[in-house]
């Protein structure tokens, strides 16, 4: 199952920069990891923002909740989740 995921980062400013440098280190290697293993299939910056639109390829609502609650930066994300079914008209 396909889910558009739109994840905006918001990490206080005053978090110790080496536990900022630790968490963003760790949310790196999990997404690759994920990346590989074909569960994130995009990953899109968006321009200007500390925000990407992702897709995620799991079995159900349930397992997507599992990778992101799995995020380091979860705690400083707001999330927005969006299942996607196939449009009639894409070739």
């Amino acid at each position: 199952m396909l889910f558009a995921v739109t994840m905006t980062v918001n990490i206080p400013h005053d978090l110790d920069p080496e536990v900022r440098a630790d968490t963003v280190a760790r949310e790196k290697a999990y997404a690759q990891e994920l990346q590989r293993a074909g569960t994130w299939r995009h990953l899109w910056r968006i321009a200007g923002t500390y925000s990407n639109l992702s897709v995620f390829d799991v079995p159900d609502g349930d397992a997507l909740n599992d990778v992101i609650w799995g995020l380091p930066l979860f705690p400083y994300m707001d999330i927005e989740v969006t299942a996607l079914a196939t449009h009639p008209s894409a070739i």
